[in-house]
């Protein structure tokens, strides 16, 4: 089976390895295809994430800021270390690196800290055999250039996901069928039970001020899986996913909270925006859907998260939309990305967008060095 690699970022619960444990020996997945990569911070309890490594019987890295900056010297690429943001969730970059230089890897996963496994799911080899479809799946889009992940029960919650673009909400979904080739989908997607992913000021329109939102979601929410159709754009939530080692390009986790504008809580977002517009040009389809994990997210202020993420919903109404206005000439995904990140770079309509494409462009530049 080929070699993947799990990226978790945390500070906080070394049980998540346990529940994704249970899984694997649930559905009787080879734990010796994985290796986890836990990418936390150098005040953390790094003993006990190893602790349940080893409990489990699972291969794996604890990495904190000490050793994060230690493997970019010893890699010779120590001038990137600040693409890396400090103490972010966008901090997941690193597993990319990491992913990049260790070639024997395929494969990568990313998952969240306040998330399980969904019983019924075979959870990482649901997502490899996403990555390995062949055959027919539902097709969806709208005709705003648009697709709400979420729209399989919309009557029923009504909800859009975090980073769902305010100028296009009311769109009318449209769904086909079409044929999938082996080898098409490069990154799988997974939804979730519970707790929605949902930005604050839509956590806050529920009712809820505990920053979780009233309205949760079910398992017979998601009847199946679906494509964003060739032209619609869709959000990418990076707590239950999976994605092949060839979108590492366009897939760096934008900079977010260690920046000086003070934005956060884009930085997966944004990076399935410039996937999913390489993807469109390259023939590479995101599966959305299955295998579900619950999200429990901890209760926390709607009014302090609303605080954090205003600085970006002004961007994040113009960064895709930027990026659908490059005029592209390039083939693959290492030249497709870069063309993205010049025109983010030049025409962003905020400072913010403009950094962004700039750190971009680095990245490129290091992945053009060790890829």
């Amino acid at each position: 089976m080929p070699k993947s690699l799990v990226i978790i970022p945390t500070v906080r619960n070394p049980s998540v390895i346990s529940d994704y444990a249970a899984n694997i020996e649930l559905h009787g997945f080879d734990k010796k295809s994985l290796h986890f990569l836990i990418v936390t911070e150098d005040n953390a309890e790094k003993s006990e994430y190893k602790r349940k490594l080893d409990e489990s019987g699972l291969s794996g890295e604890i990495f904190g800021a000490t050793e994060r900056e230690r493997f970019m010297g010893e890699n010779g690429i120590s001038e990137y270390l600040d693409i890396i943001p400090r103490k972010s969730h966008a901090e997941t970059s690193f597993g990319l690196i990491y992913l990049l230089i260790h070639r024997e890897f395929e494969y990568g996963f990313f998952i969240d800290d306040d998330t399980k496994p969904v019983a019924e799911f075979d959870y990482f080899g649901g997502h490899l055999g996403n990555l390995s479809f062949k055959g027919e799946v539902d097709s969806a889009g709208s005709e705003k250039g648009w697709l709400n992940v979420l729209y399989q029960s919309f009557s029923r919650h009504g909800l859009y996901p975090r980073g769902y673009p305010y100028s296009v909400m009311g769109e009318k979904t449209s769904v086909s069928r079409i044929g999938v080739s082996e080898g098409s989908v490069f990154i799988s997607h997974g939804l979730w039970t519970n707790v929605p992913d949902l930005d604050a000021i839509r956590i806050l329109m529920d009712g809820d001020l505990n920053g979780q939102a009233r309205t949760r979601l079910r398992r017979e929410d998601f009847t199946g899986n679906f494509v964003a159709e060739k032209g619609s754009f869709q959000t990418v939530c990076s707590m239950n996913l999976a994605f092949r080692r060839e979108i590492i390009p366009a897939f760096y986790q934008m900079p977010m909270d260690d920046n000086p504008y003070r934005v956060g809580r884009f930085d997966d977002i944004w990076s399935g925006f410039v996937a999913k517009a390489v993807l469109d040009r390259t023939g590479g389809l995101i599966m959305n859907g299955y295998p579900l994990c619950e999200h429990n997210k901890a209760p926390r202020s709607t009014f302090k998260d609303v605080a954090s993420e205003s600085p970006g919903y002004e961007s994040n109404e113009f960064f895709a939309e930027t990026i659908r206005n490059t005029s592209f000439s390039s083939a693959d995904v290492q030249g497709l990305t870069e063309e993205i990140a010049d025109k983010l770079e030049k025409d962003g309509k905020t400072e913010f967008v403009r950094y962004c494409g700039k750190y971009l462009g680095r990245w490129t530049d290091l992945c053009e060095k060790k890829g």
